[in-house]
């Protein structure tokens, strides 16, 4: 049997990540970007790095990270601090993003939810009351929400949901069911979608508690196992009229949520990339095959240096990519880019860096095959790999493919 290398496992250790910058796009940020990414970055290697291999081992979700996540303002980074919100610009969320997924991307699929799913939804198409209710408490991590868009036999087809409501004197009969809800089980609220009897799509405010609603989890999961995912059941849920988002009107409505949460994915997966490229240069320069260190081969140099090569053009995309978002001019397709490109480019890194680690790469003592494992599901959730194709492809030839 070959013999192991004489590392110390980095569960043991401090977390010592550095973060590759190899065309120097620190310039490009601006003080406050910066201090937003330090200051998660410091909170990823103090709450999840040290525990989240373990957690993942174990299939648990960290529920004590939700209040932790309130208090460093993860949570509705880009909502207006009146709301409870922290009022950042849209490279900042980003950069929170790419931290966090660094950790864990089930800890980054929380908060993406959180934010871009369930506070973004409400301020934009809630009404005043809707607003002041809910917004601030999910911004502290006191309400945890989840989106209820997916169903069984409708991923990639969203318009054709059976989920639907009926109009009584003062309430909504919602009936029908969501399934691979992320934050599910311990959601004490869900943003869902369903038809009106005239056919058309609303959003609605469905509380835990309220009869006829349960929300069941899924498990044996090989991914994301450190996230709470489930299905939503609604049987005769008498839903107050006053939970409807008046703003929202058709699928446009919850597809706009859905570029708020893509645009997040392209960040976060550029953080996955860069932990697991982390991992494996440092291993190749301890490493000790043939007297000396595998980082002085011609094909582990090569492996890594196509590595950093990818997770630079990644980060510059990120970086235009905020830059439009800011200025408010960021189209769907350009975002489906994003988020199909950053996500297979975490996924080629992951597979790599896996491949350099040999049987070391994976194991627990490595974050490599977790990350690995979790890219699986990001590169489905949100638009899988060739539905953003195909966005792309109507954008190129202004003609759809579904159609």
């Amino acid at each position: 049997m070959q013999a192991q290398p004489t590392v110390t496992s980095p569960r043991l250790k401090t977390d010592q990540f550095e973060s590759p910058d190899f065309y120097q796009i620190d310039d490009l940020l601006t003080a406050e970007q910066k201090l937003v990414r330090s200051a998660m970055r410091d909170f990823v290697k103090r709450e999840i790095t040290p525990t989240i291999d373990d957690y993942a081992q174990r299939a648990e979700f960290p529920e004590g990270i939700l209040a932790k996540f309130g208090q460093i303002g993860a949570f509705g980074s880009t909502i207006p601090v009146a709301y409870g919100g922290g009022g950042l610009d849209q490279i900042s969320y980003g950069l929170m993003m790419q931290e966090i997924e660094r950790g864990d991307s089930g800890m980054r699929s929380t908060v993406s939810v959180q934010s871009s799913l369930v506070m973004y939804p409400i301020y934009a198409f809630g009404s005043n009351d809707q607003k002041a209710k809910y917004l601030p408490r999910l911004a502290k991590g006191e309400l945890v929400g989840c989106f209820g868009l997916t169903e069984a036999n409708h991923g990639s087809d969203p318009g054709g949901m059976t989920t639907a409501f009926i109009e009584r004197s003062d309430y909504f009969l919602l009936n029908g069911s969501k399934l691979w809800i992320t934050n599910a089980p311990i959601a004490d609220i869900a943003v869902v979608w369903a038809k009106n009897e005239q056919g058309k799509i609303r959003g609605l405010i469905v509380e835990r508690g309220m009869e006829g609603f349960s929300a069941n989890e899924i498990e044996r999961k090989w991914s994301l196992r450190a996230s709470r995912t489930g299905e939503l059941t609604f049987t005769d849920v008498k839903v107050p009229k006053e939970n409807l988002l008046p703003e929202a009107a058709g699928l446009k409505a919850p597809l706009q949520c859905l570029d708020q949460a893509r645009y997040g994915i392209a960040w976060g997966a550029v953080g996955a990339a860069m932990d697991c490229y982390e991992a494996a240069r440092k291993y190749a320069l301890e490493r000790i095959q043939f007297d000396k260190p595998i980082a002085s081969f011609q094909l582990i140099q090569k492996k890594l240096a196509e590595m950093l090569t990818d997770i630079t053009k990644a980060q510059l995309l990120c970086w235009r990519l905020g830059m439009l978002k800011n200025a408010g001019t960021a189209t769907t397709a350009q975002i489906s880019l994003a988020k199909r490109d950053n996500v297979d480019m975490a996924l080629r890194v992951a597979r790599t860096s896996r491949q350099l680690l040999g049987g070391m790469g994976i194991t627990g003592d490595y974050p490599i095959m977790r990350h690995l494992m979790n890219l699986e599901s990001v590169v489905t959730y949100e638009g899988t790999h060739d539905i953003h194709l195909l966005i792309l492809g109507a954008e190129i030839t202004g003609i759809s493919a579904f159609k």
